[in-house]
């Protein structure tokens, strides 16, 4: 069945939804999107990924930066049948929610109720969890609160990275929420509330996470590095510079006070264990492997970093 649908998403992650919606024959009235941010070399405002897509697409594109009375009228106005929401970045309403016909339907990078809030990838690989998925979900008032429609796990591999389970669960919400709204046009597809139990919150990342504390233990550590890039990025400062860690490995080495290079390969004791620096970045240079920046900007060992 041939739903009139708005689209409400900003970052890279709703792209190949926004696309399986069309590929599923959906009529997407409208796009929403967050308005044009500053970057790149020469800070000029750029349009967001889905923004673009959608502008390829032919599809109508709103950049509010709130939804005001106009903007809920003008939503209103558009007479949908569902909205479909995925890392939008603007708090919808309560006018906003009840305004389509089968309400709006949420793509969220978790298994709520685990992990709602703005960074459940990154949260989920930081905390070490053996599995992660996505849940469609119909939106009510609350963070990342609503009744589910459907849900489904993947495992988080001992060397999964923040890119590559982004990749895996916007490709697998992209089939679930096509799947989801097919099952409630029909009506053969009936919400389930979240279970109380279990609740986390994905907060907001901040810059200054990706400090790497050597008091924490090798494997916070290398989580760490796998959840935090490409951004907010992980990093160390030395011979005033703030070094970017893009890669990093648990080794076993001999013990010493956290923060000290250990030998000529970059191994860093930390509050336990130890961890070998294996790609970085140096700024406004291209990333290197360990042993290439060693050559020409020394860190011996002995040096407390």
């Amino acid at each position: 069945m041939t739903l009139r649908l708005a689209f409400m998403g900003t970052p890279d992650f709703a792209v190949p939804i926004l696309e399986a919606l069309r590929a599923a024959g959906h009529e997407i009235a409208a796009v929403y999107t967050q308005p044009p941010r500053p970057a790149g070399r020469g800070h000029q405002p750029q349009p967001s990924p889905v923004a673009r897509a959608a502008a390829a697409a032919g599809i109508p594109v709103r950049t509010p930066a709130k939804l005001d009375a106009a903007e809920v009228k003008a939503f209103r106005a558009l007479v949908l049948d569902a909205a479909v929401v995925a890392a939008y970045g603007l708090i919808l309403p309560p006018t906003v929610l009840g305004a389509p016909r089968l309400g709006c339907i949420n793509v969220h990078a978790s298994l709520l109720p685990r992990w709602r809030g703005a960074a459940p990838i990154q949260r989920a690989l930081l905390a070490g969890d053996s599995e992660t998925g996505v849940t469609i979900m119909q939106m009510d008032a609350g963070l990342d609160t609503g009744p589910m429609l459907l849900k489904e796990a993947v495992p988080i591999g001992p060397k999964a990275t923040a890119q590559e389970l982004h990749d895996r669960l916007a490709a697998l919400g992209a089939s679930l929420v096509v799947r989801a709204l097919a099952g409630l046009a029909a009506g053969t597809l009936a919400a389930v509330q979240q279970p109380a139990e279990g609740v986390t919150y994905a907060k907001k990342l901040a810059r200054e996470e990706g400090r790497l504390d050597w008091r924490k233990t090798a494997a916070e550590l290398e989580r760490a590095v796998r959840a935090l890039n490409p951004a907010p990025g992980v990093w160390l400062e030395h011979g005033g510079e703030r070094i970017k860690v893009l890669a990093a490995e648990i080794v076993a080495a001999a013990s010493g006070a956290p923060g000290t290079v250990l030998d000529a390969a970059l191994t860093v004791a930390c509050g336990s264990g130890a961890l070998r620096l294996t790609r970085l970045q140096r700024p406004g240079r291209a990333p290197m492997e360990a042993d290439a920046l060693l050559r020409g900007f020394a860190i011996p060992a002995g040096t407390r970093l």
